[in-house]
């Protein structure tokens, strides 16, 4: 069967490996040890490759791999993650991808009496990035095959898109996915010579490597042996590369796995869909030296290119949208005027002169920071979504940290008063913390909320502007039905499992895969049961597929897709970047999110109600303070009312009793991980109903915590008393707050 197969043949590997290594003496350990790996995929080739970027560089590091490119299938998915570890890690990350071209005929497939379907696909051409010019050109290449599909599809690039983004690129001829191989089975050495010749008058005679791999495949090495004589008449240089799938021999068990579930089969029907051996890692440079010691130059080649190679996913060009003011006008002198009537508008009705000159001082402080740091113009974009959606009858409503800012008040974006609520701007930008501002627009689900993200894809047109990806990866119940799937378990008994596995929340000491499977009766000393498990728990976090952002939009001075490539979402009218919101963030590009929230849809309706049967128009930025709502709170009467309608929100409203607006910001706030974890909700309700002296640490936090009863309770009260007591900058009250894991949705 396939799991003793799969431990026979890889036990006698290792036995080989130790034979030939302990050796000492031979000839070829003299060689040079210098080799860089150019052609390997990560799990972002989903499910064409088993092991996270960041293992990867972390099998470069332990081998001692100064450089090493990374080639995921038809996209750029991992090279984020990829990039941002080999940085942590002072490695050089070559970027590149394996793209599918129709016009070079079909990838080598299974034999054709396997028992399944096969799918045929395009061969794929590996592409390294030499430049910027060379990587703009990949992401414009990508983006333009992708883009041709009507919906979500692979897709394929045609020799036209090649030779016109072909600059800046260099080509290797591939192993067995790639057109070389495809020729060469298909008509022989005058095939594969012409298809060769053929890419070397598209890339350049200087930029075609014609690659070598060496997996102890007998059909592999009549290949090669063809390709250097292609190499030779050509006057072409090979290339030494090991096809990586993975980072170590272990992991080969993973990328069965994941074979299995593509083509949509268990392993012990699979037969020669499986590779045929576990060489598909990232060798040591010796080891791949000893390998091509007939052939040395392949490997010194690497080194060769490496160094040629100088485009770094650091220098991606990215400028954030300048927004277009009327003549005679900085986007810094624009935005002071629409705040300086913003704070006309919305503290001038207060009748309060005091706040009026407090946030006319506030709003100067921070206008010059914005200026400062050059954000006006994200300010303003933020601002002009703001107003269209105000002119279309569409509620939009700023959350989390940007309520901390007079700006973003003054401009509309949020509708609580920090300077009246005496709330702390460096909660939502600081002079030394290196980031962007992250403003949130709360929007009603559905239509409206579409309506608002296709104006953002009107103004910036299709390719300057996409959703942020998000990337749907293996959890505890998808990686116990796929794995089981793959190993033939029965569908009763995956069914079984999978009610009893968790997806995302933890439910206690015994939410563990191992306790699931011995409840759903598996015997777990069984061995297939052990490595089912293994299996399972070894997949968790890997990538599936990719998916879209809830409501993150990244937008670009000029086209998107020279930044990062573009494809066609899963919803008609939209589009994609390759990766998720984190990856973003790292590389610097900037989003804005359009979030939805039916309870949003429930506020528009209510405020067009009272306006009908009473005649009012309500401000959202000044509710008045209603009596009869707090005495339904206190009767915990709120079955249906957003944010205090849980078990323990319904059972502490009576112990806390609301009465005014921070009372309810502040019941919120304490039915949340970190207050509850970390012991600070009863204290709360023990001195909110005067059966518990109020103290402070210290006197000098009074101040800070006095509208808490001395309970700290908000990620705000921390940052304060970092800067006040401990005279620490904004910047490193941030780092403080991040240290002590302080979760952000306390406050929002």
């Amino acid at each position: 069967m396939w799991l003793q197969e799969i431990s026979r043949v890889n036990s006698c590997v290792v036995a080989l490996r130790e034979i030939d290594l302990g050796e000492p003496g031979r000839w070829w350990e003299s060689m040079t040890d210098r080799y860089v790996e150019l052609h390997a995929a990560s799990a972002f080739s989903f499910l064409e490759g088993a092991s996270q970027p960041e293992d990867i560089v972390e099998r470069a590091v332990e081998i001692e791999m100064p450089a090493i490119s990374l080639l995921d299938r038809n996209g750029l998915y991992g090279a984020a993650r990829f990039h941002t570890s080999a940085e942590r890690n002072n490695v050089q990350a070559h970027i590149g991808a394996e793209i599918s071209v129709s016009d070079l005929g079909l990838r080598l497939a299974p034999p054709f009496w396997l028992p399944h379907q096969y799918s045929p696909e395009a061969a794929r051409l590996p592409l390294l990035c030499e430049s910027r010019h060379g990587y703009q050109n990949l992401c414009q290449l990508i983006t333009k095959f992708k883009m041709r599909e009507k919906t979500k599809a692979e897709g394929a690039a045609t020799l036209q898109d090649l030779e016109q983004y072909g600059s800046g690129l260099v080509c290797l001829t591939g192993g067995t996915e790639g057109p070389l191989a495809a020729a060469l089975t298909r008509g022989g050495e005058e095939e594969g010579r012409r298809v060769v010749a053929q890419l070397a008058g598209i890339f350049g005679q200087h930029n075609v490597y014609v690659e070598l791999q060496r997996h102890y495949e007998r059909e592999e090495e009549w290949r090669n042996q063809a390709a250097l004589r292609i190499a030779d008449s050509l006057k072409l240089p090979v290339l030494a590369t090991n096809g990586v799938r993975y980072a170590t021999p272990g992991d080969r068990e993973i990328l069965d796995v994941f074979t299995a579930i593509r083509n949509h089969t268990d392993l012990d029907c699979a037969g020669r869909l499986l590779a045929f051996n576990s060489e598909r890692y990232l060798r040591t440079p010796r080891a791949m030296n000893r390998l091509f010691r007939d052939i040395p130059h392949a490997v010194s080649n690497t080194c060769e290119l490496s160094s040629r190679l100088q485009f770094r996913l650091g220098d991606l060009g990215y400028e954030f949208p300048r927004y277009p003011v009327p003549e005679g006008e900085t986007m810094d002198s624009f935005l002071r005027k629409r705040v300086a009537e913003g704070v006309m508008k919305r503290y001038g009705q207060k009748n309060n002169r005091d706040l009026l000159t407090q946030a006319k001082k506030q709003v100067g402080y921070e206008l010059a920071l914005i200026e400062r740091l050059g954000f006006s113009g994200y300010f303003l974009i933020v601002w002009d979504i703001v107003n269209f959606c105000k002119e279309n009858d569409i509620l939009i409503q700023g959350r989390g940290s940007a309520a901390n800012s007079a700006v973003c008040y003054s401009l509309e974006i949020t509708a609580i008063d920090p300077v009246g609520m005496n709330l702390l701007f460096e909660r939502f930008l600081s002079e030394n913390r290196g980031e962007w501002p992250d403003i949130d627009l709360d929007l009603p689900s559905e239509d409206k909320r579409e309506q608002a993200i296709q104006y953002v894809y009107q103004r910036y047109g299709e390719l300057g502007a996409a959703m942020t990806a998000n990337v749907i990866t293996y959890r505890g119940k998808s990686s116990a039905r796929e794995v089981g799937k793959a190993l033939g378990i029965d569908q009763e008994s995956l069914s079984r499992l999978s009610n009893l596995v968790g997806q995302w929340e933890w439910r206690g000491k015994t939410d563990t895969m191992e306790h699931s499977f011995a409840g759903a009766g598996f015997d777990l000393k069984h061995p297939r049961i052990a490595k089912y498990l293994e299996l399972c728990t070894r997949i968790k976090d890997l990538p599936r597929h990719l998916g879209q952002h809830s409501g993150g939009m990244v937008i670009c001075q000029d086209h998107l897709n020279s930044i990062v490539p573009l494809e066609r979402a899963s919803m008609p009218g939209r589009t994609v970047v390759q990766w998720d919101k984190e990856d973003c963030a790292d590389l610097g590009i900037i989003k804005v999110d359009l979030l939805g929230l039916g309870m949003m849809a429930v506020v528009h309706d209510s405020l067009e109600l009272i306006s009908r049967h009473y005649g009012d128009a309500v401000d959202l930025a000044n509710l008045p303070e209603d009596k009869d709502v707090y005495e339904t709170l206190q009767r915990a009467d709120t079955v249906g009312m957003f944010q205090i309608e849980s078990r323990a929100q319904m059972a502490s409203l009576p112990r806390n009793k609301p009465e005014n607006f921070y009372d309810l910001v502040v019941q919120v706030a304490i039915i949340r991980p970190g207050p509850i974890v970390g012991n600070m909700m009863h204290p709360y309700i023990r001195r909110r109903q005067e059966k518990e002296e109020i103290t402070y640490p210290h006197p000098s936090l009074e101040e800070i915590l006095k509208r808490t009863l001395g309970v700290p309770l908000f990620q705000e009260q921390l940052l304060r008393i970092a800067m006040t007591v401990a005279d620490f900058s904004g910047a490193e009250a941030e780092e403080l707050r991040r240290a002590v894991g302080m979760r952000r949705s306390w406050i929002e």
